[in-house]
């Protein structure tokens, strides 16, 4: 079982999140980083924007990985009415593999860190 427990005090509000492996595939070095994103709008009651989709995990250190199949992971974003995708840097290399009609139906941005990731989820830019 993975268990992740983060608590942020902000104006005397305490949230806390706590992830389970609930499929019992064991550890994982990684957490997705909307949850991160999530817990940084929650704190700073401030909503992401709407219709974007957040690619891409990092690990516990911190350390953004790169997204498998990018063509394939953004055609999903396509079907599920996605307008806005954040990508990973490191994942920049693959967008040659993504067709020009199914990447043009995006606004895409990049991000390096995931302090700049919550940044552009927020619009706060």
């Amino acid at each position: 079982m993975f268990y992740c427990k983060t608590i942020v005090h902000i104006e005397n509000t305490d949230f806390l999140m706590h992830v389970q492996d609930l499929q019992g595939v064991g550890i994982t070095d990684e957490l997705a980083l909307a949850g991160f994103v999530a817990l940084c709008s929650g704190s700073l009651k401030k909503p992401v924007q709407s219709q974007l989709v957040i690619l891409g995990s990092m690990t516990i250190g911190g350390t953004i990985t790169k997204v498998e199949e990018l063509a394939s992971v953004l055609q999903v974003c396509l079907d599920s009415g996605a307008k806005r995708v954040l990508i990973p840097m490191s994942s920049a290399v693959d967008i040659s593999t993504v067709p020009a009609d199914l990447f043009s139906r995006f606004q895409i941005s990049f991000y390096n860190s995931p302090e700049d990731c919550v940044f552009k989820a927020l619009g706060v830019e």
